[in-house]
């Protein structure tokens, strides 16, 4: 059995190197994570200039996952510098091959790092940091474009081997994936474009892991608003982050769900145990 956890970490060097008190509640869930013992780790949303990690976030990284192979992609030009980013941490002894998929997504989306995938004998592991709609929804017709070209390439891998993908997807799926989807079917990452996407996305042979260990479980959230300070006090949350797998693999899936993050509020991380 193998155990998975992704997890949007906002800012590797800020978790890593600063002594805010939400760094140091950041290193917690490090803490936490590695006292999981996972098989591999997904981070999104690093933030690390294109060089990516330095030796000393290196360093830092192996006290918490020591005897680890580290992959990452960066955003690079033309695309903002230190934006989005995704990483993946797994333990030595597990062989795979890296690479960082150019999907045609529009504007800089495929120059952004959000796409980091490995090919291990028997499956695929895709991390994604997908893009949000933005304010205003200024970015909803590129994030449709996104899906749609994110979708046909998951099940471009899935026709070859069976494929395991994680992280922060930018949407809530059903209304039991929010505390307030009343309020928010025009805010990013709840509009019926996005929610239809991401239907289509499942569609083509895959399943939300969480859904399908738990059912209709209701006020379970992986990411609580940081500008609102009694969001997570009162979970109003949202779902937003994901393990998906290939319809053929969901009975090997033994557990779906959210690792404890503490007072610290944004995402959470997600674990899976699959028997893979």
């Amino acid at each position: 059995m193998k155990k998975f956890i992704s997890w949007n970490i906002d800012s590797i060097n800020a978790a890593l190197t600063s002594e805010s008190a939400r760094a140091v509640l950041s290193r917690n869930v490090l803490e936490t994570i590695k006292a999981e013992n996972p098989d591999l780790v997904a981070i999104q949303e690093t933030k690390l200039p294109a060089t990516g990690p330095s030796k000393k976030h290196i360093d830092e990284l192996e006290k918490y996952f020591a005897g680890y192979h580290i992959e990452w992609v960066s955003s690079m030009p033309p695309a903002r510098k230190g934006y989005a980013g995704t990483m993946i941490l797994y333990k030595e002894g597990m062989e795979a091959k890296k690479s960082c998929p150019r999907i045609g997504a529009p504007d800089t989306m495929d120059d952004e790092g959000r796409l980091l995938t490995l090919e291990f004998d028997d499956f695929y592991f895709v991390n994604v940091y997908t893009p949000n709609a933005g304010d205003g929804l200024k970015r909803l017709k590129e994030r449709q474009e996104w899906d749609i070209r994110y979708a046909n390439y998951l099940s471009g891998l899935d026709q070859i081997k069976p494929v395991i993908a994680c992280g922060d997807f930018n949407v809530a799926h059903e209304e039991i994936d929010l505390a307030n989807p009343a309020g928010n079917h025009m805010s990013p990452g709840f509009t019926d474009e996005e929610r239809e996407g991401f239907t289509n996305l499942l569609s083509k042979g895959f399943v939300d892991t969480f859904r399908y260990i738990h059912g209709d479980v209701k006020d379970v959230y992986s990411w609580w608003a940081q500008r609102v300070k009694t969001s997570k006090i009162n979970n109003s949350g949202w779902r937003i982050d994901y393990f998906l797998v290939s319809d053929r693999i969901k009975d090997k899936v033994v557990s779906s769900g959210m690792l404890d993050s503490g007072e610290r509020q944004d995402h959470t991380p997600l674990s899976l145990e699959i028997e893979i």
